[in-house]
C-alpha cells in the first residue's frame, strides 16, 4: 500500500491530464508468473502465531520489512471482555526473515495500512474502534453498510462515524523506527465528517512531508484527507460514487515518481490517479480489484483479495497480485491466488484470500500480507 521509495519529484503541472479511463476490457488473468512462493519466511517468537494482516512495507534500507499484524486474530481487541491484547502489533524483520524490532502493544485495535517514510518513520492506520457492538437489527454507524463489502453501498443519509462509547481507535499514528509515537492524527475513538477519522484505511506521505489518509471501509465516508507535515488539516476530496474523484472504499494509497497520488478504489474495481490537490488525472481498471497497491520504478503492483468471493461486482477476475507499467497500463505479471474457490461453487466461498497488502523490496522480491489466510508471503524471482 505504498509509494515509490526514492521518487524524484517533478512539476505536477507538467503531467498531462487524461480524463478518459483506461478500458477494463476482459479480465487480465493470463499474464506470466515468474515468481516462486516462499511460505513461512518470517519467524515470529516461539508461541506466537500470525493473525490477519493487510499492512506490509519496506524499510528505507530497501531490504528490511515492516508488518502491522492483528495480534494472532483479526483484531487486537477482545470485544467480549473489552481488553486489548498485550502483543506488539508493529513488527520489523530483517532480510533473512528474523524479527528484529516490535512495538505498539495495547495501542492499535485493527492495524490496517502501513507506510515507511523517507526518514524511516513508520505510519500505521487503526481502522476500527472499541464502541460496544450494536444490538442486532439496530442502526447507527456500524462497521460497514449493507452490501458494502461486495456490492454497492447505499448512500448515507448524513455523516457517519463511530457508535456511542468509542474511546479508542480510528486514528493514524506516526512512530519513530524505535517505536516512539511522534504524531497522532484524529480523535481517539474516531469522529464523523467533517471531523476525522472513521475507518482510516491507509496513509502515505509526499516528498515535501504532506500527509494523505484514505478513509472509508464501507460505511459512508469515502474520501482522501490531506494534512501538512505537522498534522494540520489542509483539505479533503471524495464522496460515495462511481464518477471521477468519487470512491467506494478508497482502500490503498501510493505515489509514483512524478508525485501523483494513486488511490486503490476497491469497490469500484479501479485505481484512480490524482495530483496532490485532488485533481483527477486518470484511472486504471485492468489491475483488477485493488485491496493493496505499491509503486516501484513506475511499475504498479496491485493486490486483489476479493474478486469472485467477497466481491459481487467483479466476476471473471481472479484474485492475486498483478503488476504493470503506469506508462502504458499493460499488465506484465500475475501471481494467482492458489485458492481458486469462488461464490459460484457448490459450496460458495465468500472469504478474502491471497494478499491484501503488497510491497516490493530493492531486489525485486514481492511481499503479500494476507487477511484471510493469516500470513505474510515472500515471492522471489524464478
Amino acid at each position: 500500500m505504498r509509494h515509490a521509495r526514492h521518487a524524484v519529484m517533478t512539476l505536477l503541472l507538467a503531467v498531462p491530464v487524461l480524463a478518459v479511463a483506461q478500458d477494463a476490457g476482459q479480465p487480465t488473468n493470463d499474464a506470466p508468473n515468474n515468481y516462486n512462493t516462499v511460505k513461512d519466511y518470517f519467524k515470529l517468537p516461539e508461541g506466537r502465531t500470525w493473525g490477519s494482516t493487510s499492512a506490509v512495507d519496506i524499510d528505507k534500507d530497501g531490504k528490511s520489512i515492516w508488518v502491522a499484524e492483528r495480534c494472532g486474530q483479526n483484531s487486537c481487541l477482545d470485544r467480549a471482555t473489552g481488553k486489548m491484547s498485550d502483543l506488539p502489533t508493529v513488527l520489523k524483520f530483517d532480510s533473512t526473515g528474523k524479527l528484529v524490532k516490535s512495538f505498539g502493544a495495547g495501542l492499535l485495535i485493527f492495524p490496517h495500512g502501513i507506510h515507511v517514510d523517507r526518514d524511516g518513520n513508520v505510519w500505521v492506520t487503526d481502522g476500527q474502534d472499541d464502541a460496544p457492538a450494536a444490538a442486532r437489527g439496530a442502526g447507527g454507524g456500524g462497521r460497514g453498510a449493507p452490501g458494502a463489502e461486495g456490492g454497492r453501498a447505499a448512500a448515507p443519509a448524513g455523516p457517519i462515524g463511530p457508535r456511542p462509547g468509542a474511546t479508542h481507535g480510528n486514528q493514524v499514528f506516526k512512530f519513530s523506527p524505535d517505536g516512539k509515537v511522534l504524531l497522532t492524527l484524529g480523535k481517539p475513538g474516531g469522529a464523523a465528517s467533517p471531523d476525522y477519522f472513521y475507518q482510516p484505511n491507509d496513509v502515505v506521505t509526499a516528498p515535501n512531508g504532506d500527509i494523505f489518509v484514505a478513509e472509508g471501509h464501507g460505511a459512508g465516508n469515502n474520501r482522501v484527507l490531506k494534512f501538512d507535515k505537522t498534522g494540520k488539516f489542509i483539505k479533503e476530496w471524495g464522496k460515495l460514487g462511481t464518477g471521477p474523484g468519487e470512491f467506494d472504499q478508497p482502500h490503498a494509497l501510493a505515489f509514483d515518481s512524478a508525485g501523483r497520488l494513486f488511490v486503490g478504489d476497491r469497490n469500484n474495481n479501479r485505481v484512480q490517479v490524482f495530483d496532490q490537490n485532488g485533481k483527477f488525472i486518470q484511472e486504471f481498471k485492468q489491475f483488477s480489484r485493488p485491496s493493496g497497491i505499491f509503486i516501484k520504478n513506475d511499475i504498479l503492483y496491485v493486490a486483489d483479495s476479493e474478486s469472485e468471493s467477497v466481491s459481487r461486482n467483479h466476476d471473471g477476475w481472479k484474485r492475486g497480485l498483478r503488476w504493470g507499467s503506469i506508462k502504458d497500463g499493460k499488465i506484465i505479471g500475475f501471481i494467482p491466488d492458489p485458492d481458486t474457490r469462488t461464490r459460484s461453487d457448490a459450496t460458495p466461498y465468500n472469504g478474502t484470500s491471497a494478499a491484501e497488502g503488497v510491497a516490493v523490496d530493492a531486489a525485486g522480491n514481492i511481499y503479500g500480507a494476507e487477511v484471510g489466510p493469516k500470513a505474510v508471503k515472500k515471492y522471489t524471482k524464478k
